[in-house]
């Protein structure tokens, strides 16, 4: 026997809720309950959620429409799929639409028909067993998962392709890719953030109708990040990764690779600690600055030839205008997107996170000059800056020490801080190959039974370091400094 349609009708005048009850007993396929307001029947709800609400749309305390308010406001909870039929002696058209604009399923006018009731539960029964379905499919679909992609940190070009290529060799291999919603954030805050990533068209158009499922194949040349991708400083502190580690284990994840930089790679580098060896964990780096190091990272080749052809642009308005800029660019450590940028620009100065300046022979290069740029890391004396609680950006400051000087600058300067559309630049090809490469190269480790290893390309060489030999400050050699200063030479 099909298991019975709950229904719960919410009307605080008990006549109307005798002449529903009456009507609806007549049929066997409905379990009927009652409450006087929204806010009795919210007690009830919470003790055992009812298929279709019946809610009479003014009522004392709490009336329908705000009832369905609150239960439909969070759509992946268990409540928003309640099926809501508001009732109103109200019959003009301006209160049905904004029922419906609310949140409710179908409105009726009181006093109802009871066929035309009957027709309109029929419908809502449908629509509930079909939600019903899906809750439970997508209960099963996220209650273990195989293969968990965790992307964290600052954006770059590259991580949707990483994403797509990742789900694409592992499908291959006959894994299931899953991926949290926003980074390690997911695996504190919220148990259902999270995406099972599909490549194969065929198979997404299968469960394309399940929740969270979403279609990766289009990741491929992409910009930006559809995985949120944003730093989670708590992740730092202990309780935060117990935490993590316990849902890891309980949603029986078999491995976990994570996408990113830097900070990515310590927040998965001390998950580790925690997590039992059985789980195989890999790093892929993609991040703008290449602050891994020993290997080309994933975003590189694509932050260097945006930020060059912006310099590039600064450059001819220098010449135009006969002005200095000082422009701020990514390099919160090493400075490699600053140096390179600065070399393919050839803008006149670098100044780099470790950068020994002295500037007031800067201050003489600039006036024997008609224009002028000037490169400077974002890291640039950031400590400095931190200890004076100064809001100037790094250009703004390499300004102020060239004015400390006392030096008069012959020429206007203009400071442009970091611009951040970066970012969201299209992966250019180098980044999608070395994309694929990577992803390529994971799966080939995972499959081996491997683990705590991230994939590297330099120099067209491939090969693999395991986690304890990461290091994440890339050093950048002396020549290419001396190349990166065409103005105090």
């Amino acid at each position: 026997m099909a298991e019975k349609t709950k229904v719960l009708i919410v009307d605080n005048n008990k006549s109307a809720r005798t002449r529903l009850i009456a009507i609806l007993k007549k049929s066997p396929e409905f379990s009927l309950d009652e409450a006087g307001n929204g806010k009795e029947a919210l007690k009830k709800i919470k003790k055992s959620a009812p298929d279709i609400i019946l809610g009479d749309l003014y009522m004392p305390e709490m009336g329908g429409l705000e009832l369905c308010k609150t239960i439909k406001k969070v759509p992946e909870s268990q409540l928003a799929s309640i099926y809501v039929i508001i009732l109103s002696t109200e019959e003009d058209q301006k209160t049905k639409i904004e029922c419906i604009n609310e949140g409710a399923d179908d409105f009726l006018t009181k006093p109802v028909k009871a066929d035309e009731l009957m027709i309109r539960l029929k419908v809502g029964q449908r629509t509930s067993r079909i939600l019903q379905r899906r809750k439970l499919e997508t209960e099963k679909m996220f209650q273990e998962m195989d293969v968990l992609l965790i992307q964290d940190g600052g954006c770059a070009p590259g991580y949707n392709p990483v994403t797509a290529f990742i789900a694409y060799h592992l499908e291959a291999i006959g894994r299931a890719v899953y991926a949290t919603r926003e980074g390690f954030k997911s695996l504190v805050e919220k148990e259902d953030n999270f995406l099972r990533l599909v490549y194969d068209p065929g198979m997404f158009k299968k469960l394309d109708h399940i929740p969270g499922v979403f279609h990766a194949a289009p990741l491929s040349e992409w910009r930006g990040a559809q995985l949120r991708s944003e730093r989670f400083r708590d992740f730092i502190k202990l309780e935060v990764q117990k935490k993590a580690t316990a849902l890891i284990k309980h949603k029986r994840v078999k491995a976990i690779i994570a996408i990113g930089g830097n900070g990515t790679f310590r927040g998965i580098h001390s998950l580790c600690q925690l997590l039992p060896t059985s789980i195989q964990v890999f790093f892929i780096p993609v991040t703008i600055d290449s602050d891994v190091a020993g290997t080309d990272c994933v975003g590189q080749y694509t932050g260097v030839e945006v930020g060059a052809e912006k310099i590039r642009c600064y450059m001819a308005d220098a010449r135009t205008h006969k002005r200095v800029y000082i422009i701020e660019m990514m390099g919160a450590n090493s400075g490699f997107h600053a140096l390179h940028s600065c070399l393919g620009s050839r803008a006149h100065l670098a100044v780099l996170p470790n950068s020994r300046i002295d500037h007031k022979k800067v201050v003489d290069a600039i006036n024997q000059r008609e224009e002028c740029v000037i490169v400077v890391a974002e890291g640039y004396k950031k400590e400095d800056r931190a200890r004076e609680k100064t809001t100037l950006n790094a250009a703004e400051y390499f300004h102020k020490e060239l004015l400390a000087t006392k030096k008069k600058i012959n020429r206007k300067v203009v400071c442009e801080p970091f611009s951040r559309d970066i970012r969201g630049a299209a992966p250019n090809n180098m980044d999608i190959s070395l994309a694929q490469r990577m992803a390529y190269n994971v799966a080939g480790y995972l499959k081996a039974g491997t683990s705590r290893l991230m994939p590297a390309v330099q120099s067209g060489r491939e090969y693999a370091i395991p986690f304890n030999e990461i290091t994440t400050d890339n050093m950048k050699e002396d020549d290419l400094l001396v190349l990166s200063n065409r103005l105090t030479k």
